[in-house]
């Protein structure tokens, strides 16, 4: 038997959550009471939900779609300090961005952050010196303690040895600098399952119709499951509101002269093929507060991102041609015209941020977590970002145990004694799993390398039971699409160990297909077979 066979299947770990029916989920949410109800569960909501079962407490975890489906699967992708941030003097932010970037690479999710280079052009007449962003570039490497290499700036001509789409135009100088990245969907799941191992009961695509409450004081909320209409409630001692862009509407549901408290600002992005090759990311300043960003990502080169106030339904949110062809314009700036024809434009989608109320224009507003207690003691927390969302997740904790007459006081592992730096699952070298995924095979059997490369990358060591059911069923071994590295497997585990219930939570937050433009009809048809056959 192959090294790789006798590693234990998935189905075997106790809290894994394989094959457990909704139904199920269902029965054993309505039938207990659990200390904390998350209600959202996008990154904020899921990093509470994750920090309330280890410190002990029964926690559930509801959606009304699916986990990170909204503002949480929409963003730059970036794990990153803020380099804009230093122009406002909040370098304790940056630093501590700086720290959370780091243990994130380094101890969290070494398989899921990746390291990534950034260019910084200076053109003649740009917003921004050649001399200044060079002291920027400097600083900035400074407040990470110059782990990641020291901000520096480069010639033009060696910039466009690496990126052959720079323009070169009244090009005078590039800074460089460092940061990391992620495919946000799959660093959210991966979240959700650590949440569920420390012992969170969880379930995506259903609603909260209403909130229970005793004696004035909210204990739980109605729900009704989207899939089958299902209606049900759950009990708790104490809900938070995580829900992101409907954290007022929500609020409203507690208190109907609840006033707003947050405004959103719509940030949208656009995925293209690449033309040439993209050894670093780009990032143009654009004026004094705004840049925009070409990143290389999934193979793509990701484009963007627009920053103005949205004040539409959020579920009603999308990337529109203005935004399109704002984000070409402006990318235009640094990118060669022949590598922004519209023809190479695979995706385009876009978020919600939720930032404070208050005034002064959106791309001005503090990117700062707000946390507040309504008149029915329900806890609401809005705002934050990707590479802080861990931290945001203890605040909450903090915040939660110092409540006056909080119920969970007794109950929960003080915030301080949660060990800080547990990795999320799959954590392992993804060279190592790509290595063993090409030579642990069975004879006359080979995996493609992309193939294996992308598995290590987006599942670390969890690869190895997508590889078994390869094994097991040659068809689950071909790929989804010709055209990009993901296979059949991948589905199947989807819909078997990751939540997906329907095709987009597969094709567009379990795999990268969609952001591929590569989820045709055929594709789509044969998603729909596979889910259909879920027990």
């Amino acid at each position: 038997m192959s090294s790789l066979q006798s590693v234990p299947a998935l189905g075997t770990h106790p809290t894994a959550g394989a094959n457990v029916s909704r139904a199920q989920t269902r029965e054993q949410l309505s039938k207990a009471t659990y200390d904390l109800l998350v209600i959202g569960g996008g990154i904020l909501g899921t990093s509470v939900a994750w920090h309330a079962a280890q410190s002990g407490l029964r926690v559930a975890m509801v959606d009304a779609g699916d986990f990170a489906g909204a503002t949480s699967s929409a963003s730059s992708k970036l794990v990153h300090g803020g380099l804009r941030y230093l122009q406002t003097g909040a370098v304790k932010l940056v630093a501590e961005n700086h720290h959370e970037r780091r243990v994130l690479a380094k101890d969290v999710a070494p398989h899921l952050v990746n390291p990534l280079t950034f260019y910084l052009p200076v053109y003649k007449g740009g917003p921004v010196g050649a001399a200044k962003l060079g002291a920027g570039v400097f600083a900035y490497s400074a407040l990470s303690a110059f782990g990641d290499g020291m901000g520096k700036v480069i010639s033009p001509a060696r910039a466009v040895a690496d990126n052959p789409g720079l323009k070169t135009d009244n090009l005078k100088a590039v800074a460089v600098y460092y940061d990391h990245q992620m495919n946000d969907s799959r660093v959210a799941v991966m979240t959700v399952r650590a949440a569920v191992e420390s012992g969170a009961v969880v379930l995506n695509h259903a609603e909260v119709t209403g909130l229970r409450k005793t004696h004035g004081r909210v204990t739980g909320a109605e729900l009704k499951d989207r899939l089958d209409g299902t209606e049900f409630g759950v009990d708790a001692r104490v809900v938070l509101n995580a829900t992101g862009p409907w954290v007022d509407h929500l609020r409203r549901m507690e208190d109907k002269h609840s006033m707003p408290s947050i405004r959103l600002s719509k940030g949208a992005h656009i995925v293209m093929k690449r033309k040439s090759p993209w050894k670093a990311a780009m990032a143009t300043p654009i004026d004094k507060y705004r840049i925009t960003f070409a990143l290389p990502w999934e193979d793509q080169l990701l484009l963007g991102t627009t920053d103005e106030v949205y004040e539409g339904d959020p579920a009603d949110v999308r990337a529109t041609e203005s935004d399109i062809q704002q984000i070409l314009d402006e990318a235009a700036f640094s990118v060669k015209d022949a590598d922004l024809d519209r023809s190479l434009m695979t995706y385009a989608f876009a978020g919600l941020r939720v930032l404070p109320g208050g005034p002064g224009g959106v791309e001005k507003a503090k990117r700062e977590t707000v946390v507040s207690e309504g008149a029915g003691g329900m806890l609401s927390v809005a705002g934050g970002k990707w590479t802080t969302y861990r931290h945001i997740g203890r605040v909450v904790m903090d915040k939660l145990a110092k409540l006056p007459g909080s119920p969970l006081t007794e109950d929960m592992e003080p915030v301080k004694s949660l060990v800080r730096r547990i990795a999320l699952p799959g954590v392992a070298n993804p060279n190592a799993v790509a290595h063993r995924l090409l030579v642990d095979r069975e004879p006359g059997t080979r995996m493609d390398p992309l193939t294996a490369r992308h598995l290590a990358s987006h599942y670390g060591s969890l690869a190895f039971d997508i590889a078994r059911l390869a094994n097991e069923d040659p068809a689950l071994a071909e790929r989804i699409h010709p055209d990009g590295p993901e296979i059949w497997a991948q589905v199947a585990y989807a819909r078997d160990n990751e939540w997906a219930e329907t095709v987009d939570d597969v094709l567009r937050r379990r795999t990268t297909v969609t952001i591929r433009g590569l989820d045709d009809e055929s594709v789509r048809a044969r998603v729909e077979e596979m889910l259909g056959r879920k027990a």
